[in-house]
């Protein structure tokens, strides 16, 4: 009788008793336990930090409200009153650059997040569903894939006219699906046989269920990588598009900025800054983009996880 009742105490109790699981959590748990570990995503983090809080309250960086208005003399030099100095136009050129973070930011983010759904949709119905659905779909995927994207998207924005941010985040979106759309089919298809996949068939779940709730919940490091990337092309091709002056030229952003300085012979008349300011800002934070990527990158694949020696272990 002892010996039960000491082997049930013993059964009640282990559970209790039990460790946890390092490393333990929800996935965004392991997205910051990724980002705070790795220095490269850690930075990346603190720059897009910076860049969104100039993007919400960019007064907080600029007492100027109208950076688009002539308020100074025209070519001030940078100094204690314009950090950069004024433009041809005499507009204050870090005012400028600070405003137009709101729209940079906007394209690349609503662009990337449009483009990774539409990326979503073919690319994982596509190798779910197979048959005649996947042949169509790959189709349409690899010849969006092969097809020059850049000058494809002067043509179709020529042509929807010289306009606004909805025509720009369109053609955007339209050419920035297929590279995502291609990788989340490779991986759905290494998916798609699984036990868990096999048992929701089985419990007779509509495919919609499957893919939004069995497949979809297993790709998230691999969906925010993708988007990360559809942010980052966003953010270069819509910048490379104001620069030639297909978008709205009397709008404040970075791209802009470069078509105006290009257009007034900046480097020539020596106003380096105006060209210089935006073309840094759009590297860095589409370098930002590019380093947080390093923390998806470990939790999609645990063999690019740093390992750290144990205490007392040379």
């Amino acid at each position: 009788m002892s010996a039960v009742t000491a082997t049930t105490a013993t059964a009640d109790t282990s559970p209790t008793t039990q460790a946890p699981v390092p490393g333990g959590g929800g996935r965004g748990t392991r997205v910051l336990k990724a980002i705070w570990g790795n220095k490269k995503a850690f930075v990346g983090t603190v720059m897009l930090a910076i860049f969104v809080l100039a993007a919400i309250v960019p007064q907080i960086f600029t007492h100027i409200s109208s950076p688009n208005t002539k308020q100074f003399e025209q070519m001030l030099p940078p100094g204690a009153g314009h950090l950069l100095g004024t433009n041809a136009f005499g507009q204050d050129i870090w005012a400028q650059l600070v405003w137009g973070t709101r729209q940079s930011l906007f394209v690349a983010v609503v662009a990337g997040a449009l483009a990774s759904v539409l990326s979503i949709i073919i690319g994982v119905s596509s190798a779910y569903l197979g048959g005649i659905g996947d042949g169509l779909l790959s189709l349409l995927t690899d010849v969006f894939l092969v097809i020059p994207a850049f000058p494809l998207i002067i043509v179709i924005a020529a042509y929807a006219g010289a306009g606004g941010l909805p025509v720009v985040i369109g053609v955007l979106v339209v050419t920035g699906w297929s590279y995502g759309a291609r990788q989340l089919r490779a991986q759905a298809l290494s998916l798609r046989n699984r036990e868990f996949l096999e048992s929701a068939r089985v419990r007779g779940e509509r495919s919609s269920y499957v893919i939004i709730f069995e497949i979809l919940p297993t790709m998230v490091s691999l969906i925010a990588a993708n988007f990360l990337g559809a942010a980052l092309y966003a953010l270069l091709t819509a910048a490379g598009l104001q620069f030639i002056g297909l978008g709205d030229s009397s709008s404040v952003s970075w791209g802009t900025m470069l078509h105006w300085a290009q257009s007034n012979e900046a480097l020539e008349t020596g106003q380096q800054q105006w060209v210089i300011a935006p073309g840094l800002c759009i590297a860095l934070l589409g370098a930002s983009f590019a380093l947080i990527n390093y923390a998806f990158d470990e939790i999609g694949n645990p063999a690019l996880r740093p390992v750290r020696r144990r205490k007392g272990r040379k």
